[in-house]
């Protein structure tokens, strides 16, 4: 008790599934600190592509399939909203409520991408994830059974839950991120955090699919119904029916995903890096194992064991004062400012559009065109969002994961801003000229604006924030880029795409102003090109490396992993090392 010495070897740590596999555990027996993180990390970044990273990809990116699910399908909830709830105001949402629904999930979104972001690098990864797919789900089922009374309005409950929602939704970007690039091969990085991201072209593809399904559900009872001003009895039950079980559909698969979650080991570097507690973690496993909320070490031994690991491994540890150091300094401001900045200019327009997908249809006369009856409208609003989603949407998320590694993440978000600065260029200054003859000539760029969203910014500026950063503050950096984005989305959705009927006389659906809106949108690529400067170029070079941490420490060990690394993923003897 003299003095403190290192203890001779780690204690494992908890978790670890077939989706993520407890890289930790693989080394606990090497008592240097140092070169048992290196190791790890370098084990990590060297495995092989196999079904272990597909299953990772699959269960963060079942949240993302969630998000999605829950983000899109607000357009569509407003139109049944307003058939059932607004039959006096001929069956439309008042524009006031659409906007609260709307900006209420990215509201809470802002809350939870900064707040889940700091508590993944403050307390961990494994004790926040799976946290937030609760919220989710909670949210998503308190939704789905909302009701009015004659003291509470159905919109205010129907906000108040998407609020909650939102702040699930938060907290899936930064944590599905950082999870999935501190766990992915450095080869193939990108498109596995690509994967995980595109779900949400599936996930917008299900809503869809969902909406027409439950529309050819209920057929009869809707085709009674000559318009959706005249949605009445056993039409607006239908119609009531529909909403909910298009909402409620959304936490199926969370559920499915949830145990995944809850059982994933802590990230290496997290462990390595940041908690340094190796007592701690051996007594919790215990602890785990016999039913227990948590372990009690000894103290002196847990502070000795501490003591040893933090005067032994040399990355930085997280303070305020480390942090507003770190960031006081002009290359990783611009760099913070580079991610901030891009997903702040990409959402207004994004989100701007995406949100109201069935109003852009029916501004072009598609969704709505010969309609004759509550049935046709909502089948062609259906079949309008199906078409966008599968010409533009889906494909360009894909073509993003088949490249990301190949052309590199600036490349792709660089080539994406500039071609949306055209496309709104064309869309907006040609706007009254494309929208004749039914409108094909705007639909068609409309789809090729969704493609390159996707193939472009959409897809990198949440892959970069989680590369670029160091590990301690890997998700709180991410969180506060995710969260300029989605102030960028409230700016869209509720102060420049309302701008589209300015000039309208009251109670007209018209949009006079669509032109200057798609006008603005266009100067927002524009920023974003100057924004994507900011930005390094992360295509196959490690984590460390990016964030300019121990790249000679990392590099060392890398060829004896290679050689020595069996060929299940991680089981290493002492004799091979």
């Amino acid at each position: 008790m003299s003095g403190v010495t290192a203890p001779a070897a780690a204690q494992k740590t908890a978790g670890g599934n077939n989706a993520y596999h407890n890289f930790h555990n693989d080394f606990v027996h090497i008592s240097d600190p140092n070169e048992r993180r290196r190791l790890a990390l370098a084990e990590i970044d060297k495995a092989p592509f196999g079904w272990y990273h597909v299953r990772a990809c699959v269960v963060a990116g079942v949240g993302f399939f969630t998000d999605s699910y829950d983000i899109f399908a607000v357009s569509l909830l407003n139109i049944m909203l307003g058939i059932v709830y607004f039959q006096s105001s001929k069956g439309k949402l008042p524009t006031s409520s659409d906007n609260a629904i709307k900006l209420a999930t990215s509201a809470g979104t802002v809350i939870g991408q900064l707040g889940f972001g700091y508590l993944a690098d403050h307390v961990g990864r494994k004790k926040m994830y799976g946290l937030e797919l609760i919220v989710i789900i909670f949210a998503t089922l308190g939704q789905a059974l909302t009701s009015g009374s004659p003291s509470v309005n159905v919109i205010g409950l129907i906000i108040f839950w998407r609020v909650l929602l939102g702040v699930g939704i938060g907290g899936d970007y930064p944590l599905s991120s950082i999870i999935t690039s501190e766990f992915a091969t450095t080869r193939w990085r990108g498109a596995m955090m690509g994967a995980v991201f595109a779900m949400q072209g599936i996930g917008q593809l299900v809503c869809a699919f969902i909406m027409l399904f439950v529309t050819l559900g209920f057929k009869q009872a809707l085709s009674a119904s000559p318009s959706i001003d005249h949605c009445d009895g056993y039409c607006s039950i239908a119609v009531d029916k529909m909403w909910r079980t298009l909402i409620g559909f959304g936490a199926v698969p969370a559920c499915i995903a949830l145990y995944y979650r809850l059982t994933i080991p802590e990230t290496p570097r997290y462990t390595f890096d940041i908690a340094r507690d190796v007592e701690k973690a051996a007594d919790d496993v215990n602890a785990y194992m016999s039913g227990k909320h948590e372990g009690q070490p000894d103290d002196i031994a847990r502070i000795q064991a501490r003591t040893a690991a933090q005067a032994q491994i040399t990355v930085p540890k997280a303070s305020w004062s480390d942090f507003f150091h770190h960031y006081g300094q002009r290359k990783n401001a611009l760099l913070l400012l580079g991610t901030a900045g891009s997903w702040f200019c990409l959402d207004v327009a994004f989100y701007g559009l995406s949100l109201n997908n069935a109003s852009i249809l029916e501004t072009i006369g598609y969704s709505t065109k010969g309609a004759t009856s509550t049935y046709e409208y909502l089948y062609n609003t259906a079949i309008g969002n199906l078409i966008i989603v599968l010409a533009g949407a889906v494909p360009g998320y894909w073509v993003s994961v088949a490249t990301l590694d190949t052309l590199g993440r600036k490349t792709i978000q660089m080539g994406g801003f500039i071609i949306l600065t055209i496309l709104f260029i064309i869309m907006g200054f040609a706007y009254n000229k494309l929208s004749d003859n039914g409108g094909n000539g705007l639909l068609a760029i409309y789809v090729l604006a969704q493609f390159f969203f996707n193939f472009g910014p959409n897809m990198t500026t949440f892959i970069v924030p989680g590369e670029v950063f160091p590990t301690r503050y890997r998700s709180t950096s991410h969180g506060i880029s995710a969260a300029s984005g989605k102030i960028g989305s409230i700016i869209g959705q509720g102060a420049i795409s309302t701008l589209k009927s300015r000039g309208a006389p009251k109670g007209s659906t018209a949009s006079p102003w669509m032109d200057h809106v798609l006008e603005i949108y266009a100067l927002f690529m524009l920023l974003g090109v100057f924004t994507t400067l900011c930005i390094p170029e992360t295509k196959r070079k490690t984590l460390e490396e990016l964030c300019g941490e121990d790249d000679s420490a990392v590099a060392a060990p890398r060829a004896i992993v290679a050689d020595e690394s069996s060929a299940s993923g991680g089981s290493h003897g002492k004799d091979g090392l």
